[in-house]
């Protein structure tokens, strides 16, 4: 494996300038005389040997060469772990952080491992239940939005804490909880054992991008609704994550938060307020004295697990724009 080393580069070039005369032993010194006309014809470049020169003189140039190569190697190396593939794809870095006091809160490597793939599998549009899409908004599906995850660490610390609020005490060390991994390049997942908020069950909560790289940016979810296997009915297919992540991506709720809303997508049908359970296609409301079907099968509405099934295009734009190399998760790219 090849490996810079950056400190011995810059001592070779210090070295260099002690150095009036360097032979190489794989030249042979040729009399030029001798030279053939064949070789007189053979492609020459003089740009490594201005650059020594420029470097051995000047201590600043030998500065921002290292630093060159440091980014260098650093971007090389973050392509061969797949934060940015091939085909554009961003692979986002997970590390996910957790909080337990019992055994079943304490979840399994497997289980986490289990929803990365059901992450992966809704954001690239290769779930398995998209078949149920709605013919009428088969057009508008998003399909692959070419966002991964890929699971880089697992942290976990037990606690004595019962129950935990939406006030980010799970992302402070000082309130028992497990403080952020470099935010701005990784996104960030807490499992708590319970969260409640005003005395309600709370599934889960997420920051928006204009938290982005902020000591609490990430995402927490209660143990019962993450991944599948040992989960909670009818929460236990790991949509949960899917929702959260959406708004992480800033996405917001497909009703606008308010009575016939806006979530600033276009390709989503207006509708009166969330939907809940399982409802049956088509589910008609009426916003602005238009009555139309609405998508309640969106992963950005309330339904359960099973009912939730798609992004739309919409959506998959505004997912694009915050992970774009100007965009605000940008950092999530390690570029």
């Amino acid at each position: 494996m090849k490996k810079l080393l950056f400190g011995a580069i810059v001592l070779g070039f210090m070295s260099a300038c002690n150095s009036d005369s360097l032979s190489n032993q794989n030249e042979n010194p040729a009399n030029k005389e001798d030279a053939s006309s064949a070789d007189m014809f053979k492609r020459g470049c003089a740009s490594e040997e201005v650059r020594q020169e420029a470097l051995k003189s000047n201590a600043e140039l030998r500065q921002k060469f290292v630093t060159l190569e440091a980014n260098t190697e650093k971007f090389a190396n973050e392509l061969k772990l797949g934060k940015v593939l091939a085909d554009g794809t961003v692979e986002i870095p997970v590390v996910v952080n957790v909080l337990y006091k019992t055994t079943a809160e304490n979840v399994s490597d497997a289980r986490i491992a289990e929803q990365i793939a059901v992450l992966n599998a809704d954001f690239t549009g290769t779930n398995t239940d998209a078949n149920k899409i709605p013919v009428e908004f088969q057009t508008v599906s998003a399909g692959d939005t070419k966002v991964k995850f890929k699971l880089v660490n697992t942290i976990r610390k037990a606690t004595t804490k019962t129950s935990w609020a939406t006030n980010d005490d799970m992302k402070k060390v000082s309130k028992g909880g497990i403080a952020a991994t470099s935010p701005s390049n990784y996104l960030n997942i807490w499992i708590v054992g319970k969260m409640t908020s005003q005395g309600k069950t709370i599934l889960g909560y997420a920051t928006f991008p204009e938290s982005a790289g902020l000591w609490n940016d990430g995402v927490a979810i209660a143990a019962p609704y993450f991944g599948k296997t040992g989960a909670s009915s009818p929460f236990n297919l790991g949509r949960t994550a899917t929702h959260e992540v959406g708004h992480y991506l800033n996405l917001r709720h497909i009703w606008g938060d308010a009575n016939c809303g806006n979530d600033q997508v276009t390709d989503t049908p207006t509708q009166t307020t969330a939907n809940y359970g399982k409802p049956s296609y088509p589910l008609y409301n009426t916003c602005g004295g238009v009555q139309r079907s609405v998508m309640f099968m969106n992963y950005m509405d309330y339904v359960d697990d099973a009912a939730m099934f798609m992004f739309s295009a919409g959506q998959k734009a505004r997912v694009q724009s915050v992970i774009a190399s100007t965009g605000a998760r940008s950092g999530l790219r390690l570029y």
